[in-house]
């Protein structure tokens, strides 16, 4: 009988690969991959695919990868942590004011974004910088601290990053920072962004232990990204410490950023207003212990949100699309998870040479952000139809609110 609610991929002595992609595109590069991963001999039951899917560095972006005895830190990849957090707040649209252009370069000035500054604001206001008020930032890096010195004694090196100083910064890339209205008219405040430089070198680390740990021991992969740490060796305990904390730092990144976004928008709308009516902070790009199948395994989510049955998450679709507050189903295929956004159906250097400056500005028409060649590569046409995803995932998630964004700024 067919599944009308995913379909399955089979190879010959692998697990299935179960995707929700009915209805959205899925390039054949991403299901070598994809089966490539399912080969692995430790992972458990099969791998869940989102409607998001498309090809990644290391491991398939979109994809559910449950394992039991090992973990492989490239299908967690170097953004580890990242993930979304939106706020409902009690101002409505008319309580924005009707040039949205101040409001943007407030929120600019309150986050740093983009490759720089590599600190957190090192220069004065009066040059459109923003000093992080140092109580926010400390109080959040006292939650870390002890834990990060501890993980830098066993791996010296990590204690030269960015770590502290990148806190409350967005990064580059897709990464943003919204101000939306959802179908009532109420306002959001939603961002986008993960563990930034001491997440990348803690990815990047474990990386290349795992690809050294296959060539002492002589194990042939399909692909070198998917080098693995067995459970019971030192690397293995060492990863899951430091990937455990760099999450933690990812999701204190976003509430010292929502602070600081917060902040600035007083700055502009003078009318009180509170925040957190309704508040969503989820990773992404992780891997935790959950309980699947009747045991206790490792879950990585590479581009994918934890949906257990009532839980909050956020789907975000491109800069000139809508975005979803959605309430999890809690389905057991999908080892409760469900699609972290819309999903890129095109590089950004085809991006870059398929569109122009018009074809940005017509597509992010009444968002008041950037416009310009440097964000081309985040054109709305570079990701699949959010509306087609959200139909081929109805078995994973309900939706509960539905975002335009006003203002975003990019990384």
């Amino acid at each position: 009988m067919k599944n009308e609610e995913y379909e399955v991929l089979h190879t010959e002595g692998s697990r299935p690969v179960k995707m929700w992609t009915r209805g959205v595109p899925v390039e054949e590069a991403a299901k070598k991959q994809l089966r490539n991963t399912a080969t692995l001999p430790f992972i458990y039951k099969h791998i869940a695919v989102m409607p998001d899917v498309h090809l990644g560095k290391g491991s398939t972006i979109g994809s559910v990868i449950p394992t039991l005895g090992a973990v492989i830190p490239a299908a967690v990849g170097v953004d580890i942590g990242c993930g979304m957090m939106a706020a409902k707040t009690t101002l409505t649209a008319n309580d924005l004011p009707d040039n949205l252009g101040p409001l943007r370069s407030a929120i600019e000035r309150a986050i740093p974004h983009g490759m720089s500054p590599k600190t957190r604001g090192h220069r004065g206001r009066d040059e459109g910088s923003w000093h992080t008020p140092p109580s926010v930032v400390d109080a959040a890096w006292l939650q870390l601290k002890d834990e990060f010195d501890a993980i830098c004694l066993k791996t010296p090196k990590l204690k030269n990053t960015n770590n502290y100083r990148h806190l409350g910064t967005l990064g580059s890339g897709n990464h943003f920072v919204e101000v939306c209205l959802d179908e009532q008219g109420s306002v959001w405040f939603m961002l986008h962004s993960g563990s930034r430089g001491v997440g990348n070198a803690i990815g990047t680390h474990f990386i290349e232990l795992a690809k050294q740990d296959m060539r002492t021991h002589f194990i042939n992969l399909p692909d070198q990204d998917l080098a693995y740490l067995a459970e019971g060796t030192q690397h293995y305990d060492d990863y899951v410490e430091a990937v455990g904390w760099a999450q933690r730092f990812a999701r204190n990144n976003r509430e010292v950023m929502m602070q600081n976004l917060i902040a600035a928008v007083r700055t502009v709308i003078h009318k009180p207003f509170q925040t957190h009516v309704e508040a969503v902070n989820c990773h992404h790009n992780y891997v935790q212990k959950e309980h699947h199948f009747g045991k206790d395994v490792l879950i990585t989510r590479k581009g994918a949100v934890s949906a257990r049955a009532g839980e909050l998450g956020i789907i975000p679709g491109s800069m000139g699309a809508k975005s979803f507050i959605v309430r999890g189903k809690g389905n057991t295929e999908s080892f409760h998870s469900c699609s972290h956004g819309a999903g890129r159906t095109m590089s950004r250097t085809e991006a870059k040479r398929r569109f122009n400056l018009d074809d940005q500005i017509r597509a992010t028409q009444g968002v008041e952000c950037r416009k310009d060649e440097n964000v081309i590569d985040e054109i709305p046409m570079a990701y699949k139809d959010i509306d087609a995803v959200m139909l081929a995932q109805r078995e994973l998630v309900d939706v509960v609110h539905i975002l335009k964004q006003v203002v975003c700024v990019k990384g």
